[in-house]
């Protein structure tokens, strides 16, 4: 790890600070004179351009520094990559999850609602909300989650757009959090319940329209009727001890900062090579924020074709971005410059730290089941909500999401763990926070050790401590399936 130094107005650090005035929280000072056009180096890889000169302790940000794609890294695949990952020392530790009758192990044990398309929304929200006073009886069900969201007709009957709802939808109904899924649909929508084939999966499962059922009340009776019948197996089931090879963990980051990349990003890192090294999965997420380091992620592929398949996903962002108008290093966005990241390539440089250091074993479309063992990718939006609903409907049980800024998010079926960059938002938002990674930036904890309290904090999760966006109710909101397709 790099030194981290806490500067207060006054202290001597050999430079002479910017004399525009104080540098603010978890921004950049130049160490050394750069000039106009000269790479800029953090993490020990450029992160940029210098856009005009820089005087050593000078402030560095958005008025001295440009994105430079001409500087990024090499990303020639690393023919040692695929030797394989660490294994770790000891018995293989152990949660407690939901293990059920395919096989299939859950972290959490609720009863979802799957909405063919927005016009069902409503009638679900009312059979969730009214199925939830009548839990009592059933003390061993997390809950019942609406599964809501803006789309499912007014598009094509085929294509990218319906086939990537599809998938997401599919995924959830087939998620080992569920216990039982019921499927609500309007009736004439473009995406039939039958195009999901919900009864295929693994769940139990009823469905039907809200046309068939005789209107918006007579179909949340009904509803409340076919949840009746799912219930009891439901809460028939028992958590058991599990390997942590089982364990799918998804990787997210929203309201990044400049401690992201130097506290909670690779303090997660540290803990997904601790699961890896125990047969588990991790799988980061969000191209458009590895944009700039993905050589780092290409230079760890386990064969060529890895390697090549991430090349091939910037390469389709770069093409996406350009057919609406914009470009990839239009991010960072405000709130992650005010704390200090300047670039798309410093910001992807920390994101991908999360993903800790051992090889890359596969690449996933998104929202599709991941299989493999080990460290993985899947092509989801930066965009925090699309990205996690998208790694979740891959099969992910446990969510770490780092933040700096101060995101507020959750994921119901699964638990969304808040690792907290520094320790000024962690005490300004400590309710929606787990993890203060900031104890790194303030000299009170190492790297490994945060990696290690946050992997035992995933056992623990994954065996039903709630997290704190579970006590305060985030999760269903926040299901949003990535809108591809023209919209008729």
């Amino acid at each position: 790890m790099q030194n981290v130094l806490t500067l207060a107005a006054g202290d001597d650090v050999g430079i002479v600070l910017d004399e525009g005035g104080p540098v603010p929280r978890g921004h950049k000072v130049a160490l050394r004179d750069v000039a106009e056009g000269a790479p800029v180096r953090k993490y020990g890889q450029v992160i940029g351009a210098a856009s005009a000169p820089i005087a050593a302790g000078d402030h560095v940000h958005v008025h001295n520094l440009r994105f430079a794609p001409e500087l990024q890294g090499d990303s020639a695949f690393d023919v040692h990559a695929g030797d394989g990952a660490p294994v770790a020392d000891g018995p293989v530790p152990t949660f407690d999850g939901f293990v059920r009758d395919d096989g299939r192990v859950g972290t959490r044990n609720y009863i979802g609602i799957v909405t063919s398309v927005n016009c069902s929304a409503t009638v679900a929200k009312l059979v969730a909300r009214e199925a939830e006073r009548r839990l009592s009886d059933f003390p061993h069900v997390d809950g019942v989650v609406a599964l809501t969201h803006g789309t499912g007709c007014g598009m094509a009957e085929a294509g990218e757009g319906p086939d990537l709802l599809r998938r997401t939808l599919q995924g959830y109904a087939e998620h080992p959090n569920f216990a039982g899924i019921l499927g609500i649909g309007l009736g004439c929508e473009v995406n039939q319940l039958s195009d999901l084939k919900l009864a295929t999966g693994p769940n139990p499962v009823s469905e039907f329209t809200i046309q068939e059922a005789g209107g918006t009340t007579a179909a949340v009776r009904k509803g409340l009727d076919e949840l009746a019948k799912l219930l009891p197996a439901a809460d028939a089931a028992r958590r058991v001890p599990v390997p942590v090879s089982r364990l799918i963990l998804g990787l997210n980051c929203g309201g990044s900062d400049g401690y992201s990349g130097i506290t909670a990003n690779p303090a997660l890192g540290a803990a997904v090579d601790l699961l890896v090294g125990y047969g588990g999965t991790a799988v980061l997420g969000e191209t458009p924020e590895i944009y700039g380091a993905e050589h780092l992620l290409i230079n760890r592929a386990v064969t060529p074709a890895v390697g090549n398949a991430v090349r091939e996903l910037i390469a389709w962002w770069e093409r996406y971005a350009a057919a609406n108008g914009g470009t990839l290093d239009a991010n960072p966005s405000p709130g992650n410059k005010e704390g200090g990241i300047t670039t798309i390539t410093e910001k992807s440089l920390g994101a991908a730290a999360k993903g800790g250091t051992t090889p890359l074993r596969a690449v996933y479309s998104y929202a599709e089941p991941v299989t493999e063992s080990g460290f993985v990718f899947m092509d989801t939006p930066g965009f925090d909500p699309v990205s996690v609903t998208g790694i979740v409907a891959g099969g992910a049980q446990v969510m770490c999401f780092t933040t700096g800024r101060g995101s507020v998010f959750g994921c119901k079926p699964t638990p969304s763990i808040k690792l907290c960059t520094n320790s000024d938002t962690y005490r300004r938002m400590s309710e929606d926070m787990d993890v203060n990674c900031g104890e790194i930036a303030d000299g009170d904890a190492g790297v490994q050790e945060m990696g290690q309290r946050i992997f035992d904090l995933v056992l623990a999760t994954a065996s039903g401590q709630r997290t704190a966006s579970e006590r305060l109710g985030f999760g269903e909101e926040e299901f949003t399936p990535w809108q591809l397709g023209a919209v008729y």
